[in-house]
């Protein structure tokens, strides 16, 4: 029994170290300029008068910090990661669609270069032809190219 007794007395000692401890830390915390001014306030006096619901209130405020901070870190994750996601989606939507621009306009220009080709072609062909069959064509356009520049320098000499 002896055993017994000392150790309830160790027990007793740390309980009342323990105590004591609280004692300067609560002291402290109450010595702070915002807890005291916190302690005037209309809610220091209710939860002073109602010390269930402020143990309450502050087991729930305790036991809530964690879930609440694991939520608020998700959510942060999540928008970092939506727009990470959403400039690398970006990325892959301006290329896909750069690069159907670049087809496309390649596409544009060799169509363009085609149908220049073609009408040249038919230009040529088709002036041949007039000129060989039907030679008065190009005798009264030459005629009427030197009589424009007959024209012409008689206006530069007066």
């Amino acid at each position: 029994m002896d055993q017994c007794s000392i150790k309830s007395k160790s027990r007793v000692a740390e309980f009342q170290q323990l105590f004591g401890s609280w004692t300067t830390v609560l002291s402290r915390l109450y010595d702070d300029p915002k807890v005291a001014q916190l302690m005037k306030t209309r809610i220091r006096q209710y939860l002073n008068s109602h010390p269930f619901f402020a143990l309450t209130v502050m087991l729930f405020g305790a036991m809530s910090a964690i879930p609440v901070g694991m939520f608020l870190s998700f959510a942060l994750v999540t928008i970092i990661m939506s727009a990470v996601g959403l400039v690398f989606f970006e990325a892959f939507l301006l290329f896909v669609g750069g690069t159907t621009l670049l087809c496309v306009l390649s596409g544009i220009a060799l169509f363009s270069v085609m149908v220049s080709f073609i009408f040249n072609a038919l230009y040529f062909t088709i002036s041949n032809i007039l000129s060989r069959y039907n030679p008065n064509l190009t005798k009264q356009h030459d005629f009427q190219e030197k009589e424009s520049e007959g024209e012409t320098s008689k206006t530069k000499e007066m």
